[in-house]
């Protein structure tokens, strides 16, 4: 028990220090991990042999993490980026292994070897990838988009590669390892659920269990956390969300598929729970420790004998993957047309290996695909590119971005020296009157704009405005976004502004969002993101236009005014319906024949409305009018001609 507390102390006393250490330097806190198990591992000597055991265990991070990940993933939005995911995701596969396997075998090394190397460095690493791109705010990226689709079919084409590289066995292998099969694989075999199945049979329990996860997500799992929650104990809540994430690992390992993959899927089941957020933020520090200890792991597994050894080999194979890679993923940039600074986003944060590397060598050594003296040099060389993945992301950071952002005149945002109950994301010609109306009634606003010019005209006519992007959590909290009560959205780019809602209202439900909408999609897309208000940036001043065209026409202020509140009132009407409409088709055909239909129904309602006399009361908005006269405009013309007459 004594050397668990020794060895526990050891790993969190090397990311407690070195972390913090790396995060000051800008090397982020990956890179942190990695230099820590160097330091305890292959340097100093703290850690050795129990290090292999502790990064099995320590993988769980990883299904931990795409548990969080599958959370903030509807089923819509997942199967919006089909596309994306099967083109992108499936050529980057395909084709780095196709590449890879190619130069092995003009090398002189087997086929077999040569493709089960070829679907071993096809893989990247979700874990290093993500967490940067969580810690950097490039998860709403184009490049980071595209990252993850390809993460994610990574993720799952290793169910495929698993079921293949048996096949791949070598006899010769085969008779060597008959005297070493291991008392765990032994074990392992006994605790699978599809040992001795014929394949049919196979494919049904798969089947069943992944109906299992979504029938039970759905179904099963509200009563249970509902049932839960009203025990008032948050440590009970806890356990319920590890049980849920262990489990169902458990259940995937049982069947043979993966862990990772199979939380995934119950995260995307559970995306509009009710719960959501508070499974993930009692997952999220499980998942931020684990990650941390499985990167020690994997600097503190570095075998420096075989390293200086075999160093021009090891060296030479990490860099020329990495090199492979990231040309192979610049190709699919330009044909998936990434453009700009996220093309290489995109190239340099996926050419590393990655953890499912490891499980794949293992598996190959086990199943005599491989030899394990291969084995051996091939990990250092996953390991070191996974090693060498921070300093791409500097590269990216300090040399590729600055060139971009220099184009577009960007600079470094602003330090917030003050917080306000309002933050306002734009101070374009709509956020500057919002703005100037709420300041001149004494109220505290923070203003955010991510344009340059616009920052500077603010300033010379003294409206303190700060330069930096709304959507930077940083900076957000830095405004005083927990202690904010409204947030008003006024920023030019729809994408960003649905985004920035939806982050906003998942993360703080306590602010008030009001969201400016550019046009009737914008503004139904900022309502499924959760805006408490939103308004269309034309609607007030075009009624108001439409108002003063009919008074120029001859039509009395009253009456102009009494359309214009018809006319608002019977869109009011149809308006949910149309949302409604709108909400429930697919992304591709938003604006379909029933939509379509029902708008074509909305003119018509309108056109009848207005052509109806008013016998009500006047509205509390009306009281100031004076009616106008019986047959006023026959009247009006009458005087003229008496008067052209005199």
């Amino acid at each position: 028990m004594t050397g668990i507390f020794l060895q526990a102390f050891i790993y969190l006393f090397a990311a407690v220090i070195a972390v913090p250490i790396a995060k000051r330097f800008g090397l982020g806190s990956v890179l942190g991990y990695l230099i820590a198990g160097v330091v305890i591992g292959p340097v100093i000597g703290l850690v050795g042999s129990e290090t292999t055991t502790i990064q099995h265990f320590a993988e769980f991070g990883v299904v931990m993490m795409l548990f969080i990940v599958g959370l903030e993933l509807e089923p819509k939005m997942l199967w919006g980026m089909r596309h994306r995911l099967l083109g992108l995701g499936g050529l980057q596969v395909v084709v780095t292994a196709a590449v890879v396997m190619g130069i092995s075998i003009a090398l002189g090394v087997g086929w077999t070897y040569s493709l089960a190397i070829g679907l071993i460095f096809s893989l990247s690493s979700t874990a290093i990838v993500l967490q940067t791109f969580n810690e950097k705010g490039l998860n709403k990226t184009e490049g980071g988009k595209s990252a993850f689709s390809v993460l994610l079919f990574q993720d799952i084409a290793v169910i495929p590669m698993l079921a293949l590289i048996p096949l791949l066995a070598l006899p010769e292998l085969v008779e060597k390892a008959q005297s070493t099969v291991t008392a765990a694989a032994e074990h392992h075999e006994d605790l699978s659920l599809v040992a001795g199945l014929p394949g049919w049979g196979y494919a049904i329990v798969v089947i069943l269990a992944i109906a299992g996860v979504v029938v039970g997500g759905h179904y099963l799992s509200r009563p249970l956390f509902r049932f839960v929650a009203a025990s008032g104990l948050r440590e009970i809540f806890t356990a319920t969300a590890l049980m849920l994430v262990i489990g169902i690992a458990a259940l995937m390992s049982l069947i043979g598929l993966s862990p990772a993959l199979g939380t995934f899927l119950a995260g995307v089941v559970l995306a509009n729970s009710e719960f959501r957020h508070e499974l993930e933020s009692n997952i999220e520090p499980f998942k931020g420790l684990l990650l941390g200890l499985f990167f020690i792991t994997v600097g503190a597994g570095i075998n420096f004998s075989i390293l200086f050894d075999q160093f021009g080999t090891i060296i030479g194979l990490t860099l020329g993957v990495m090199l492979i890679k990231a040309l192979v993923l610049l190709i699919l940039a330009f044909v998936f047309k990434v453009k700009g600074s996220d093309r290489w986003l995109f190239a340099l944060s996926l050419a590393q290996a990655g953890e499912f590397g490891f499980v794949l060598l293992n598996y190959t050594v086990q199943n005599n695909v491989l030899p394990a003296e291969l084995g051996q040099t091939l990990s250092l060389v996953v390991a070191l590119s996974m090693f060498l993945t921070p300093g791409l992301f500097i590269l990216f950071d300090k040399v590729i971005l600055p060139r971009f952002s220099a184009a577009k005149n960007e600079r470094e945002a602003d330090e917030i020296d003050e917080q306000g109950k309002v933050i306002i994301a734009g101070i374009g010609r709509f956020g500057q009157i919002v703005n100037r109306l709420l300041t001149s009634n004494g109220m505290q606003t923070v203003v955010l704009d991510h344009s340059v010019t616009q920052i500077d005209n603010m300033r010379q006519i003294d409206i303190k405005s700060f330069f930096g992007d709304a959507t930077r959590h940083d900076l957000l909290h830095t405004a005083g976004i927990e202690d904010a009560k409204v947030f008003v959205v006024a920023i030019d780019d729809q994408e960003r502004a649905t985004e920035l809602v939806h982050y906003i209202k998942q993360t703080y439900p306590h602010v008030r969002v009001l969201a400016r909408a550019y046009d009737r999609g914008h503004h139904y897309s900022l309502r499924c993101a959760g805006a408490d208000y939103v308004i269309s940036e034309t609607y007030r001043s075009a009624l108001a236009m439409g108002a003063q065209a009919l008074k120029e026409l001859g039509v009395h202020p009253f009456r102009a005014e009494q359309q214009k509140a018809m006319f608002v009132e019977t869109e009011a009407k149809s308006k949910e319906l149309l949302y409604q409409t709108w909400r429930d088709s697919t992304e591709e055909d938003r604006f379909n024949s029933s939509y379509v239909e029902l708008f074509m129904q909305l003119e018509q309602t309108l056109g009848e409305a207005m052509k109806q006399e008013r016998t009500d009361k006047h509205t509390k908005s009306e009281r100031g009018w004076t009616p106008p006269p019986k047959n006023f405009i026959a009247e009006a013309e009458q005087m003229q001609v008496d008067k052209k007459e005199s």
